[in-house]
């Protein structure tokens, strides 16, 4: 059967010439055939020279480009893109099995990283052998019932359960017949182990895949550095950063996030991992609003001396660029006013929208107008089992730098 075409206008191509695998619909001068959404389609030039495969979605980005190279995109297909994710998760030391297999005693990591991966609109995390499958895109999420089949297959009897975490994509569509387990044992939480650390995760409550997988080195630095500091770890979630820091002695650990919920799993698995006299106090409270000194319930400068500020994408897109790049100022700018000289500031973006020259400049604009002088220990990426596509630089969604502050 033929597959529907896209005729890509003269003179539109070279993005995919260089092998960007977004095409976008100002690029399309007409569409042979009928697609719908989620269809396989074939890209063609002008002069019908072939150019790439991928799925139709009626969009922006009209494209997410599976193979430049011509292929039937059938089980066969999907099955060489899972083994090669599996073979470089392997390769980096993660492992399906427990015990001392698994790279740095973690038992979680990310199997599949979209384009990372040549599967855009597709992401696998393993968490102790419950694997957790969202789909992005219409394609991705019309071939899960194939791609969960194909990893049973491959992942055989490490494999306790799948559950599906699609039911809200990035652009906020629902998908009625999402997050749920779709194969095996269906627990209401799972516990894990990330650095010596015991988490429970609740995969239908829980944000992004259940737990924030892409943080685990910069976790580790955390430990690391932790030793006799005392530390605010805003927008903290379930509490993994702080976890870290109390795993590596720091003298006083308190976590703050806006949700009732998140702080109270933070607290349990504080709890779970160094008992109820641990030095630790969970914060339900606006981020903002706590950093503010004039606030009641804000902090005084030199209470902390290493802060951790990781919050949600506060620009999920382009349209939102300038006003989630004023948000990352105000809470970077009130952090460095509150630090002694000498504390230490983890800052994150985990927008796509915010390029690394946008991140680096807020950072500027933040110290400049907190009067602080401050200096770049470490550029903090996402971990290494989140692959981003030398062809795709929009996969690199995680800027992170460690600061000092004089």
């Amino acid at each position: 059967m033929t597959r529907p075409r896209l005729i890509i206008a003269p003179g539109k191509e070279k993005a995919l010439q260089r092998r960007h695998p977004w095409l976008f619909s100002g690029a399309v001068s007409r569409v042979e055939g009928k697609p719908q959404e989620g269809d396989v389609v074939d890209v063609v030039d002008a002069r019908g020279h072939w150019l790439a495969v991928g799925h139709y979605q009626p969009e922006t980005i009209i494209c997410k480009v599976l193979s430049f190279a011509t292929a039937q995109v059938d089980a066969d297909f999907y099955r060489g893109r899972i083994r090669s994710a599996i073979a470089y998760r392997r390769q980096l030391g993660f492992a399906t099995k427990g015990g001392a297999e698994s790279r740095q005693g973690s038992n979680v990591f990310r199997m599949v990283h979209a384009e990372g991966d040549g599967l855009p609109g597709l992401v696998a995390d393993w968490y102790n052998g419950v694997l957790v499958l969202q789909a992005h895109s219409a394609g991705m999420h019309r071939a899960l019932p194939l791609l969960a089949d194909l990893f049973r297959q491959e992942l055989g009897a490490d494999l306790v359960s799948i559950f599906d975490k699609s039911l809200v994509d990035d652009d906020g569509a629902q998908n009625s017949d999402a997050n749920c387990y779709i194969y095996g044992i269906e627990p209401a939480e799972w516990e894990i182990n990330e650095g010596g650390n015991r988490l429970m995760i609740n995969f239908r409550e829980g944000q992004k895949t259940g737990f924030f997988i892409d943080q685990r080195e910069n976790r580790q630095l955390v430990c690391d550095l932790a030793r006799g500091h005392r530390v605010l770890n805003c927008f903290g979630y379930t509490g993994g950063f702080s976890l870290s820091a109390l795993r590596g002695g720091a003298e006083w650990v308190e976590t703050v996030d806006i949700s009732k919920k998140a702080i109270a799993l933070a607290n349990r698995n504080v709890e779970l991992n160094f008992g109820i006299e641990a030095s630790h106090r969970g914060v339900v409270a606006d981020v903002l609003e706590y950093l503010n000194p004039a606030a009641q319930s804000g902090v005084g400068q030199g209470r902390f001396d290493f802060i951790i500020l990781d919050p949600p994408a506060f620009a999920k897109n382009h349209r939102a660029l300038q006003q989630g790049l004023k948000g990352y100022r105000a809470i970077n700018q009130r952090a460095m006013q509150l630090l002694p000289a000498g504390g230490l500031l983890m800052t994150f973006s985990c927008s796509q929208a915010v390029s690394t020259d946008d991140f680096r400049t807020m950072v500027f604009s933040s110290a400049a107008m907190a009067g602080r002088e401050v200096r770049i220990v470490r550029s903090l990426p996402h971990a290494a089992d989140h692959p981003v596509s030398i062809y795709h630089p929009e996969g690199e969604y995680l800027k992170g730098l460690l600061l000092e502050v004089e």
